[in-house]
């Protein structure tokens, strides 16, 4: 004879589904505890002291950290004229209500930054100098002087996994092609796995196909499951911008590249 199995009575379903929104729960609460830890980090360099410098192909800089609610008027100002140089040409018409974002997104609490700054132009220690002022600290004139770029980051979570997210990574000409790109970019993966961040992802104009090159070709980053163009790629097509990831486990992998 056939034997039926039993189905699940109504109790045994609703502890099913108890467990299961437990075991939700408590990822989640563990990815935000993740992402909270690491935001309230102050000096995301204090880890890697190795890269504190950079000396190679005629470029000599040190780097420091910084937040968005802590930025001078003056850094402020630097950083809102070298995004609109390196920018305004890839955003093209959209440029003036995309600058209105990027400045609303550069002071923001969670904004986390790396400045870049010239060792020639900064301090005897190779470090800029800063002054007491009214009970702050505010930059001398060498030190907004020895800036030459810098690069804004932020700990997110993007589809439930805990990522870091470059929001900007801008270089004054004068240095750039010269590695010192790809050696930022090095140090905010060292720093994203050493916060146990399920990838870096960044978004890149398509019309900005230097950057895209560099990305994909230099650095090995792909066009995650999240972009535009992967969403859906019909409507994806018109979106100016696509974005990329690179996972370092399995989990975000299988999210944000393979898109399962």
């Amino acid at each position: 004879m056939e034997s039926k199995s039993k189905s699940k009575g109504p109790s045994a379903r609703h502890k099913e589904k108890k467990l299961k929104r437990k075991e939700v729960l408590e990822k989640k609460k563990a990815v935000d505890e993740l992402v909270r830890a690491a935001s309230s980090e102050t000096d995301h360099l204090a880890s890697f002291q190795a890269f504190r410098h950079y000396n190679r192909n005629g470029v000599s800089v040190c780097l420091d950290s910084g937040s968005g609610d802590g930025l001078s008027s003056s850094v402020k100002q630097y950083v809102c004229n070298l995004v609109k140089a390196n920018m305004e040409g890839p955003f093209g018409a959209e440029w003036p209500a995309e600058e209105k974002v990027k400045r609303r997104e550069m002071v923001a609490p969670e904004a986390r930054y790396i400045f870049v700054h010239d060792v020639a132009s900064a301090g005897a220690d190779g470090m800029p100098s800063a002054v007491e002022a009214k009970g702050e600290v505010v930059e001398s004139v060498s030190e907004i002087m020895s800036i030459v770029g810098f690069v804004h980051f932020r700990f997110l979570v993007e589809e439930e996994i805990p990522v870091l997210y470059v929001y900007e990574i801008q270089l004054e000409p004068r240095v750039q092609g010269k590695g010192l790109g790809k050696f930022l970019m090095q140090l905010i993966e060292l720093i994203a796995r050493k916060n146990h961040m399920g990838a870096v992802v960044l978004t890149v104009q398509k019309t900005n196909l230097s950057a895209m090159k560099f990305y994909t070709s230099k650095l090995r980053y792909i066009i995650s499951s999240i972009s535009p163009s992967r969403v859906n790629p019909l409507l994806g097509s018109e979106a100016s911008y696509e974005i990329l990831c690179k996972a370092f486990e399995a989990e975000a992998k299988a999210v944000l590249e393979e898109g399962d």
